[in-house]
Protein backbone atom coordinates (compact mmCIF):
# COMPACT_ATOMS: atom_id res chain seq x y z
CA UNK A 1 0.00 0.00 0.00
CA UNK A 2 0.99 3.65 -0.17
CA UNK A 3 2.97 4.68 2.88
CA UNK A 4 1.69 6.96 5.61
CA UNK A 5 4.11 9.71 4.72
CA UNK A 6 2.26 12.83 3.56
CA UNK A 7 1.63 12.93 -0.16
CA UNK A 8 2.77 16.08 -1.87
CA UNK A 9 -0.29 17.43 -3.66
CA UNK A 10 -1.08 20.89 -4.95
CA UNK A 11 -3.86 23.29 -3.94
CA UNK A 12 -6.48 21.08 -2.30
CA UNK A 13 -8.64 24.09 -1.45
CA UNK A 14 -10.20 24.45 -4.91
CA UNK A 15 -13.96 24.15 -5.41
CA UNK A 16 -15.32 20.68 -6.06
CA UNK A 17 -16.74 21.54 -9.48
CA UNK A 18 -14.64 23.92 -11.56
CA UNK A 19 -16.16 25.49 -14.67
CA UNK A 20 -14.89 27.71 -17.49
CA UNK A 21 -11.31 26.88 -16.54
CA UNK A 22 -8.79 28.58 -18.83
CA UNK A 23 -5.75 26.52 -19.77
CA UNK A 24 -2.26 27.92 -19.45
CA UNK A 25 -0.70 24.64 -20.57
CA UNK A 26 1.79 24.56 -23.42
CA UNK A 27 4.40 22.26 -24.90
CA UNK A 28 4.19 18.62 -23.85
CA UNK A 29 1.78 19.48 -21.02
CA UNK A 30 -0.80 20.69 -23.55
CA UNK A 31 -1.02 17.19 -24.99
CA UNK A 32 -3.14 16.22 -21.98
CA UNK A 33 -5.92 18.32 -23.56
CA UNK A 34 -5.51 16.52 -26.88
CA UNK A 35 -5.89 13.06 -25.35
CA UNK A 36 -8.72 14.27 -23.11
CA UNK A 37 -10.64 15.56 -26.13
CA UNK A 38 -10.17 12.29 -28.01
CA UNK A 39 -11.48 10.21 -25.10
CA UNK A 40 -14.41 12.56 -24.44
CA UNK A 41 -15.53 12.53 -28.08
CA UNK A 42 -15.22 8.75 -28.25
CA UNK A 43 -17.25 8.39 -25.07
CA UNK A 44 -20.06 10.41 -26.67
CA UNK A 45 -20.40 8.05 -29.63
CA UNK A 46 -22.96 5.23 -29.72
CA UNK A 47 -20.26 3.01 -31.26
CA UNK A 48 -17.46 4.31 -29.05
CA UNK A 49 -14.69 2.00 -27.83
CA UNK A 50 -14.49 3.72 -24.44
CA UNK A 51 -17.00 5.01 -21.89
CA UNK A 52 -15.41 7.91 -20.02
CA UNK A 53 -17.98 10.24 -18.47
CA UNK A 54 -15.33 12.03 -16.41
CA UNK A 55 -13.49 13.07 -19.57
CA UNK A 56 -16.72 14.49 -20.99
CA UNK A 57 -17.32 16.42 -17.76
CA UNK A 58 -13.78 17.81 -17.70
CA UNK A 59 -13.77 18.70 -21.38
CA UNK A 60 -16.99 20.69 -20.96
CA UNK A 61 -15.53 22.56 -17.99
CA UNK A 62 -12.47 23.87 -19.86
CA UNK A 63 -12.66 27.08 -21.88
CA UNK A 64 -10.63 25.88 -24.86
CA UNK A 65 -11.12 25.47 -28.60
CA UNK A 66 -10.42 21.74 -28.75
CA UNK A 67 -11.66 21.22 -32.31
CA UNK A 68 -9.86 24.27 -33.66
CA UNK A 69 -6.64 23.25 -31.98
CA UNK A 70 -6.59 19.50 -32.53
CA UNK A 71 -9.00 18.89 -35.41
CA UNK A 72 -11.32 15.90 -35.69
CA UNK A 73 -10.59 13.14 -33.13
CA UNK A 74 -9.91 9.68 -34.53
CA UNK A 75 -10.39 7.66 -31.34
CA UNK A 76 -6.86 6.24 -31.27
CA UNK A 77 -6.08 7.63 -27.81
CA UNK A 78 -9.35 6.17 -26.55
CA UNK A 79 -8.38 2.74 -27.91
CA UNK A 80 -4.98 3.05 -26.23
CA UNK A 81 -6.61 3.94 -22.91
CA UNK A 82 -9.10 1.08 -23.19
CA UNK A 83 -6.33 -1.45 -23.80
CA UNK A 84 -4.46 -0.25 -20.72
CA UNK A 85 -7.72 -0.34 -18.72
CA UNK A 86 -8.03 -4.04 -19.54
CA UNK A 87 -4.46 -4.76 -18.46
CA UNK A 88 -4.95 -3.00 -15.12
CA UNK A 89 -8.29 -4.65 -14.40
CA UNK A 90 -6.82 -8.10 -15.08
CA UNK A 91 -3.89 -7.30 -12.79
CA UNK A 92 -6.24 -6.10 -10.04
CA UNK A 93 -8.03 -9.44 -10.11
CA UNK A 94 -4.94 -11.04 -8.57
CA UNK A 95 -3.68 -7.92 -6.75
CA UNK A 96 -6.88 -6.26 -5.45
CA UNK A 97 -5.04 -4.16 -2.86
CA UNK A 98 -2.20 -3.23 -5.18
CA UNK A 99 -0.77 0.18 -6.05
CA UNK A 100 -1.12 1.55 -9.57
CA UNK A 101 1.39 4.29 -10.37
CA UNK A 102 0.56 6.51 -13.35
CA UNK A 103 3.50 8.59 -14.57
CA UNK A 104 2.81 11.84 -16.44
CA UNK A 105 -0.91 11.21 -16.12
CA UNK A 106 -2.22 14.64 -17.04
CA UNK A 107 -6.04 14.58 -17.20
CA UNK A 108 -6.37 10.82 -17.64
CA UNK A 109 -9.33 9.46 -15.65
CA UNK A 110 -8.24 5.82 -15.75
CA UNK A 111 -8.35 5.39 -11.98
CA UNK A 112 -12.10 5.93 -11.96
CA UNK A 113 -12.69 3.56 -14.87
CA UNK A 114 -10.82 0.62 -13.32
CA UNK A 115 -11.44 1.23 -9.61
CA UNK A 116 -12.20 -1.94 -7.65
CA UNK A 117 -12.85 -0.06 -4.40
CA UNK A 118 -9.65 -1.36 -2.77
CA UNK A 119 -6.66 -0.37 -4.89
CA UNK A 120 -4.39 2.62 -4.29
CA UNK A 121 -3.66 4.99 -7.18
CA UNK A 122 -0.66 7.29 -7.38
CA UNK A 123 -0.58 10.05 -9.98
CA UNK A 124 2.90 11.51 -10.61
CA UNK A 125 3.17 14.60 -12.78
CA UNK A 126 4.83 17.99 -12.94
CA UNK A 127 3.54 20.65 -10.51
CA UNK A 128 1.71 22.68 -13.19
CA UNK A 129 0.00 19.54 -14.49
CA UNK A 130 -1.07 18.45 -11.00
CA UNK A 131 -2.40 21.92 -10.27
CA UNK A 132 -4.49 21.88 -13.45
CA UNK A 133 -5.66 18.31 -12.81
CA UNK A 134 -6.94 19.20 -9.36
CA UNK A 135 -9.45 21.60 -10.85
CA UNK A 136 -11.41 18.48 -11.80
CA UNK A 137 -9.93 15.41 -10.08
CA UNK A 138 -9.25 15.68 -6.37
CA UNK A 139 -6.85 13.48 -4.40
CA UNK A 140 -8.37 11.25 -1.73
CA UNK A 141 -7.41 8.51 0.72
CA UNK A 142 -6.91 6.06 -2.14
CA UNK A 143 -6.20 8.41 -5.05
CA UNK A 144 -2.96 10.28 -4.40
CA UNK A 145 -1.22 13.08 -6.30
CA UNK A 146 2.50 13.78 -6.26
CA UNK A 147 3.78 16.93 -7.96
CA UNK A 148 7.19 15.78 -9.17
CA UNK A 149 9.26 14.87 -12.19
CA UNK A 150 8.72 11.19 -12.99
CA UNK A 151 12.44 10.86 -13.73
CA UNK A 152 13.26 11.56 -10.08
CA UNK A 153 12.31 8.39 -8.26
CA UNK A 154 11.93 10.22 -4.96
CA UNK A 155 8.19 9.74 -5.55
CA UNK A 156 8.75 6.00 -5.06
CA UNK A 157 9.44 6.63 -1.37
CA UNK A 158 5.68 7.04 -0.95
CA UNK A 159 5.14 3.34 -1.74
CA UNK A 160 5.60 0.58 0.81
CA UNK A 161 8.45 -1.77 -0.19
CA UNK A 162 6.16 -4.82 0.05
CA UNK A 163 3.39 -3.39 -2.14
CA UNK A 164 2.29 -5.01 -5.38
CA UNK A 165 2.89 -2.38 -8.05
CA UNK A 166 1.64 -1.79 -11.59
CA UNK A 167 3.21 1.17 -13.42
CA UNK A 168 1.57 3.04 -16.31
CA UNK A 169 3.53 5.43 -18.51
CA UNK A 170 0.92 6.43 -21.07
CA UNK A 171 1.96 9.08 -23.57
CA UNK A 172 5.22 9.81 -21.75
CA UNK A 173 8.33 8.03 -22.99
CA UNK A 174 8.27 9.42 -26.53
CA UNK A 175 8.62 12.98 -25.17
CA UNK A 176 11.81 12.11 -23.27
CA UNK A 177 15.36 12.01 -24.56
CA UNK A 178 16.50 8.44 -25.33
CA UNK A 179 19.05 8.49 -22.51
CA UNK A 180 16.32 9.57 -20.06
CA UNK A 181 14.03 6.73 -21.18
CA UNK A 182 16.84 4.22 -20.71
CA UNK A 183 17.68 5.54 -17.24
CA UNK A 184 14.05 5.66 -16.08
CA UNK A 185 13.33 2.15 -17.34
CA UNK A 186 16.41 0.72 -15.61
CA UNK A 187 15.57 2.60 -12.40
CA UNK A 188 12.00 1.25 -12.39
CA UNK A 189 13.20 -2.30 -12.95
CA UNK A 190 15.68 -2.00 -10.07
CA UNK A 191 13.31 -0.23 -7.69
CA UNK A 192 10.22 -2.38 -8.35
CA UNK A 193 11.20 -6.02 -8.86
CA UNK A 194 8.13 -8.18 -9.62
CA UNK A 195 6.20 -5.10 -10.77
CA UNK A 196 4.52 -4.75 -14.16
CA UNK A 197 4.91 -1.79 -16.51
CA UNK A 198 2.93 -0.71 -19.55
CA UNK A 199 3.91 2.12 -21.88
CA UNK A 200 3.36 3.10 -25.49
CA UNK A 201 5.93 3.71 -28.19
CA UNK A 202 6.05 5.42 -31.55
CA UNK A 203 8.14 4.14 -34.48
CA UNK A 204 11.48 5.69 -35.31
CA UNK A 205 10.25 7.28 -38.55
CA UNK A 206 7.55 9.24 -36.76
CA UNK A 207 9.92 10.35 -34.01
CA UNK A 208 12.28 11.73 -36.66
CA UNK A 209 9.40 13.49 -38.40
CA UNK A 210 8.36 15.30 -35.20
CA UNK A 211 11.90 16.53 -34.70
CA UNK A 212 11.59 18.31 -38.04
CA UNK A 213 8.10 19.59 -37.17
CA UNK A 214 4.61 18.21 -37.79
CA UNK A 215 1.50 20.40 -37.91
CA UNK A 216 -1.47 18.44 -36.54
CA UNK A 217 -3.68 21.32 -37.68
CA UNK A 218 -2.87 24.82 -38.92
CA UNK A 219 -3.02 25.87 -35.24
CA UNK A 220 -1.18 23.04 -33.53
CA UNK A 221 2.43 21.95 -33.95
CA UNK A 222 3.16 18.57 -32.38
CA UNK A 223 5.80 18.72 -29.64
CA UNK A 224 9.08 17.01 -30.56
CA UNK A 225 9.14 13.30 -29.69
CA UNK A 226 12.83 12.42 -29.35
CA UNK A 227 12.43 8.72 -28.54
CA UNK A 228 11.03 6.33 -31.08
CA UNK A 229 11.67 2.64 -31.67
CA UNK A 230 10.41 0.11 -34.18
CA UNK A 231 8.44 -2.76 -32.70
CA UNK A 232 10.88 -5.48 -33.79
CA UNK A 233 13.68 -3.85 -31.76
CA UNK A 234 11.81 -3.36 -28.49
CA UNK A 235 12.45 -6.68 -26.73
CA UNK A 236 16.20 -6.71 -27.31
CA UNK A 237 16.50 -3.05 -26.38
CA UNK A 238 14.72 -3.41 -23.03
CA UNK A 239 16.71 -6.50 -22.06
CA UNK A 240 19.90 -4.62 -22.87
CA UNK A 241 18.77 -1.81 -20.59
CA UNK A 242 17.98 -4.07 -17.64
CA UNK A 243 18.66 -7.67 -16.63
CA UNK A 244 15.49 -7.49 -14.52
CA UNK A 245 13.16 -7.94 -17.50
CA UNK A 246 11.21 -11.19 -17.35
CA UNK A 247 8.69 -10.86 -20.19
CA UNK A 248 7.98 -8.33 -22.94
CA UNK A 249 4.64 -8.39 -24.74
CA UNK A 250 3.61 -6.06 -27.57
CA UNK A 251 -0.05 -5.05 -27.92
CA UNK A 252 -1.50 -3.40 -31.00
CA UNK A 253 -3.90 -0.50 -30.84
CA UNK A 254 -5.45 1.12 -33.88
CA UNK A 255 -7.75 3.96 -34.79
CA UNK A 256 -11.29 2.53 -34.75
CA UNK A 257 -12.60 4.22 -37.88
CA UNK A 258 -12.04 6.79 -40.63
CA UNK A 259 -9.04 7.45 -42.81
CA UNK A 260 -6.49 6.63 -40.08
CA UNK A 261 -7.97 3.12 -39.87
CA UNK A 262 -8.01 2.75 -43.66
CA UNK A 263 -4.34 3.76 -43.91
CA UNK A 264 -3.31 1.43 -41.09
CA UNK A 265 -5.27 -1.47 -42.60
CA UNK A 266 -3.56 -0.94 -45.94
CA UNK A 267 -0.15 -0.80 -44.30
CA UNK A 268 -0.81 -3.99 -42.34
CA UNK A 269 -1.67 -5.96 -45.47
CA UNK A 270 2.03 -6.73 -45.27
CA UNK A 271 2.49 -8.03 -41.68
CA UNK A 272 6.13 -6.93 -41.69
CA UNK A 273 4.97 -3.32 -41.77
CA UNK A 274 3.40 -3.57 -38.30
CA UNK A 275 6.79 -2.68 -36.82
CA UNK A 276 6.33 0.82 -38.24
CA UNK A 277 3.14 1.50 -36.24
CA UNK A 278 2.70 2.63 -32.63
CA UNK A 279 2.07 -0.08 -30.05
CA UNK A 280 1.80 -0.78 -26.35
CA UNK A 281 4.56 -2.58 -24.46
CA UNK A 282 3.69 -4.69 -21.41
CA UNK A 283 6.70 -5.65 -19.30
CA UNK A 284 6.99 -7.83 -16.22
CA UNK A 285 10.09 -7.52 -14.06
CA UNK A 286 11.75 -10.59 -12.60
Amino acid sequence: MVSRRPVKAARRDKPAEATNVVSNLDGVSETMLWTLYDRACESGRSDGVLTDHDSVRICEAIDYDFAGRFGSPDGSFAVRAAEIDHLIMRWLESHPDGVVVSLGEGLETQAHRVDNGRMQWLTVDLPAAIEFRENFLKPSKRFHHIAANALDLAWANEIEPTADVFIVAQGLFMYLEPTAVKRLFADLAARFPKAELVFDVIPQWFSSLTMWGVMKTPRYLLPPMPWGIDADNIGACLREWSSGVETVRLLEYRAPRGWPKVMEDLLCMNPANKRYLPCLVHVTFA
